[in-house]
């Protein structure tokens, strides 16, 4: 409990000991804002150009007050507007006028001007700097006035603005202020100069567009009446350059003609004659072609086939001669080999022409046509046997027929050929 309490203590010291350091840097730090400039007096200080003053300036930013040495005083860097009249200002020519202007006044924050400021306004209320502004203002406009003239005033007000403030800003960086804007709202006067000049501008302006306008008609006038004079002539020149055209027109027309019907003319005899001649040379061609035709179609086939017909003759002639000299050479090796076979000559015959002999038997068997053929058996399986044994007598039977009818025999030749062969 003790040591809690011993802690509460060291706590609440520890609180009391920060809040007096808070307390202490409070009343010794201060901050400047964006808006204001702050001066520490108490202290000298040395300027560049050798001076001395005794206090220090900070713009932005933050410092520290030397306890009981310095003082800290704030001014406001803010615009104060000033709303300016003047009554009974003598333009150049002596007319009174009144003007309206508008202007933003403001404590220099430039340092060259700013010590001025100090000097003259510090601690004051910004109403009193507004009043030294405004009756500043007042006493360079009137000045400003007394160089132009009311037409220069009310025409040019950037001009008028801008020479007050050449005027005024000597005495602003004497007092360290700065003119930030200025705008003329208003000239006018008592006695109607400017309503007069406005009415003999006006109307100026009005006798100028009446002769403008008395000149601009009449220049119209004579230029409809130019125009419709141009207009006129013109109509005759182009009439007069229609009919020279259309005389051009039916003279190049005319011999156009005249070419183009001597032209056809001679086209028409160039075309009679090349058609002659033409005729002429196609008649040549036909009597050519009917030549050739005649030669194509009944000389040279004639000739050709007489041709072709002398050398079939001649070739079946040769054909014929050699071949009875084969026949009369195979007749005669016929009759050689007959008389050197002798009693067989017969067979050798016979054997030499077999096939022919067998090809007739087989034609003479394939002759034979059978339709449908019913095979039964007796169950011995010899009833599909018997049938196709059929075949090889039907041929045996051709050859006995021929044996009997001229005498013969091709199977007993070739039985003894065979037994011979063995």
């Amino acid at each position: 409990m003790e040591n809690l309490i011993g802690l509460i203590c060291g706590a609440g010291a520890a609180a009391g000991v920060l809040g007096f350091v808070v307390l202490v840097v409070k009343q010794f730090l201060f901050i400047c804002s964006p808006y204001e400039v702050l001066i520490f007096s108490g202290r000298k200080r040395q300027l560049t150009d050798g001076g001395s003053v005794g206090y220090r300036i900070i713009l932005g930013g933050r410092a520290v007050r030397i306890p009981i040495i310095e003082r800290v005083d704030r001014m406001d860097l803010r615009n104060i507007p000033i709303d300016i009249h003047v009554s009974n200002a003598y333009s150049k020519g002596g007319i009174p006028l009144r003007v309206h202007a508008v202007a933003n006044v403001k404590v220099s924050s430039n340092p060259r001007f700013l010590g001025n400021a100090i000097e003259r306004f510090l601690g004051r209320d910004p109403a009193e700097i507004k009043q030294v502004a405004k009756e500043t203002m007042e006493g360079h406009l009137r000045g400003v006035l007394a160089n132009m003239t009311p037409e220069e005033v009310n025409e040019d007000r950037l001009k008028f603005a801008h020479n007050l403030i050449d005027e005024a800003e000597e005495d602003f960086e004497k007092l360290g202020l700065q003119l930030d804007i200025l705008k003329i709202q208003n000239v006018s006067d008592e006695v109607n100069y400017l309503n007069s000049i406005g009415r003999q501008a006006i109307a100026r302006v009005i006798r100028d567009a009446e002769v403008a306008e008395s000149i601009a008609k009449s220049t119209a006038e004579q230029n409809e009446a130019q125009s419709r004079q141009d207009g006129e002539v013109a109509n005759q020149q182009a009439e007069q350059a229609i009919v020279t055209a259309q005389n051009e027109l039916r003279e190049i027309t005319a011999e156009l003609e005249a070419t183009a019907r001597s032209e056809e003319e001679t086209t028409e005899q160039a075309a009679l004659q090349a058609r002659a001649e033409a005729e002429v040379e196609l008649q040549t061609l036909r009597k050519s072609l009917e030549e050739v035709r005649l030669q194509a179609d009944v000389v040279l086939p004639a000739q050709a086939n007489q041709t072709a017909q002398e050398f079939t003759a001649r070739g079946q002639a040769a054909a014929i001669h050699e071949q009875g000299k084969a026949m009369a050479d195979v007749l005669q090796m016929m009759t050689d080999a007959w008389v050197k076979a002798g009693d067989n000559a017969k067979d050798i015959f016979l054997i030499q022409n077999l096939e022919s002999v067998l090809s007739t038997v087989v034609d003479r068997v394939n002759a034979v046509e059978v339709g449908e053929v019913t095979v039964l058996d007796g169950g011995d399986g010899e009833g599909l046997a018997r049938y196709v044994g059929a075949y090889p007598a039907m041929v045996n039977q051709v050859l006995r027929e021929l044996r009997e009818t001229t005498g013969v025999d091709v199977l007993g030749i070739l039985s003894d050929d065979n037994k011979g062969s063995k």
